[in-house]
Order: structure tokens, then sequence, then C-alpha cells
């Protein structure tokens, strides 16, 4: 057994974004990923929405992997470990929900089995192994996840009645959203999100927002934060010069919060050694 320093700059992003049909949920995640990215020919998106994401193949070139029924979670794994052996850096599953209720996901495992509690012991591991391929994979991973469709009567800017779509609960096993990174949960039809949950502290509590790129390049700045730190906390330590430490300082502008003390300490020890350089020239 070994204690080691916490860091992030090994964790691949698991985000999940919920929502009801045409909240915008492929386009957001298109858009997540990209910006997580840069590069289309980089993004792979499992289609198990009969072929929708070729509506938005106007986007960029990303990568499809059209997988039709039965939705087993073993179906669902071999369609990850193909993205990966692409190397693809983010991969988007759109959606999760027939994984679970699907034709021939766990509901209708479960049922074939014969419906009892105890048949769960066979569906339950199954399903886990689905949620370990998503959050063990070697990419970034985003998910979709359906809502179920609720409505109310809600009266407009206009004072005219109108029918509202809202979504409720996520079609999935329940507790998914607490695996992962950030939950983004799509509250209208206007793509308007917040996030249900987040490790990272960029969204939680946050007002509502419309995902786009920029989201995603946040969510990657933070993920590679600690790679940062470390590659400009060798740079201080290495430079010799006042110069060459103005230099690393305004290179990581983001950064400068988390290494003003080691600037500053860097800072004296340059300025306490040219001072000792300058006192033996005067005694010389």
């Amino acid at each position: 057994m070994k204690l080691t320093t916490a860091k992030k700059q090994s964790i691949k992003l698991k985000i999940g974004l919920s929502g009801a049909s045409g909240f915008g949920k492929t386009y957001s995640a298109l858009l997540l990923a990209h910006g997580m990215t840069g590069d289309w020919s980089k993004i792979a998106l499992i289609d198990t929405e009969n072929g929708s994401s070729n509506l938005y193949s106007s986007l960029g070139e990303f990568n499809v992997l059209d997988l039709q029924e039965p939705y087993t979670p073993e179906r669902y794994i071999e369609a990850i470990k193909t993205c990966e052996n692409a190397s693809m850096e983010v991969i988007i599953i759109d959606s999760i929900s027939h994984e679970w209720n699907g034709k021939g996901g766990c509901l209708e495992i479960h049922e074939k089995l014969g419906g009892r509690f105890q048949d769960w012991a066979k569906v339950s591991p199954r399903h886990t192994s689905f949620l370990d391929a998503i959050l063990k994979s070697s990419s970034h991973i985003i998910t979709t996840v359906r809502r179920k469709i609720d409505y109310s009567m809600d009266v407009g800017s206009n004072g005219k009645t109108v029918v509202v779509k809202h979504g409720t609960k996520e079609i999935t096993r329940e507790g998914f959203e607490y695996e992962l990174t950030v939950n983004f949960e799509l509250i209208n039809d206007n793509h308007l999100t917040k996030a249900s949950k987040d490790r990272t502290g960029l969204f939680m509590n946050k007002n509502e927002f419309v995902i786009n790129q920029s989201t995603g390049k946040k969510l990657k700045s933070w993920c590679d934060m600690d790679r940062e730190i470390e590659l400009a906390t060798s740079e201080i330590n290495q430079c010799q010069t006042l110069e060459g430490l103005r230099h690393v300082y305004e290179k990581y502008p983001n950064l400068r919060k988390e290494l003003y003390d080691l600037i500053l300490t860097k800072k004296e020890s340059l300025q306490a050694k040219q001072s000792l350089i300058e006192t033996d020239k005067k005694i010389t």
C-alpha cells in the first residue's frame, strides 16, 4: 500500500446530459465535445436514435457508430471499446436510456428471466459492467439520457395560457448521475441548462445557461489544470533570472492565483542571490 497525492491530470471527464425529447441533447453534446477536443475527427457518437446524428453533420466531420437493437449492456460495451480502439478523444453515447429500457435492455432482460426480485442478481452485474466501461474509459465520455415527459399549463408573456413540456425522471437506473464528473439537465426547449451534479465547481448553483463550445473548453481546462501547475512549478524552480521568472508568470495567466506564492518565494530567492553577487563584486 502507498499513499499518493490526489491529482486530476489523469482524469477523463464523464459528463451527463439529460432532458426531454426536443430539448437539444445531441446538439449540445456535440458542441460540448468539440469544445473539449477542438477536432471533429476525434469525436465519436454512438447513435441509438435511428440515425438522428446525421441531422447535425453540417457541424463537422465527426464519427458515427450506428448501434441497433438489441440494446444489451454488452453491445454498448463493444461500441465503447470500438471507439477507444480508434483513439477517439471524446465519445458521445446518445443515448444510454436504451440500455435500461430499450429492446434488449436491462428491464427486458429482467422480465424475460421471470421478473422476480432475485432475477436482478443476473442483470445487475451486466449493468454494472456497462457503467464500468463508461467510468473507466480511456476517453472522455458524454452520455445523453432521456427524461420522462410531463406537461403543465402556464401563462405566457402575452397573458395567454400555453402548454409547456417538462422533463421529469431520467430513464436509466437511479443513481447514475452520482457517478459523473458533471451532470447537466436541459430544462426546456430553449436549451437552457443547469447542473444537477458538479464535481468541478464551475457550474453548480450558477444561473441557467446554454451549452456551447466554451463550456467544453472550461471543462477541459479544469481537467488539465494540475498538469499545467506541475509544468509551471518546474519552470519556476528552474528560473535563474528575474526576467525568466516574469516570463513564466506571464505564460500562465489562468494560474496566477495558484502560482502567486511560489513566484513570490522564487523572486525573493533570486533577489537575495543577486544582492550577494553585487556585494561580492564590491568587496573584490
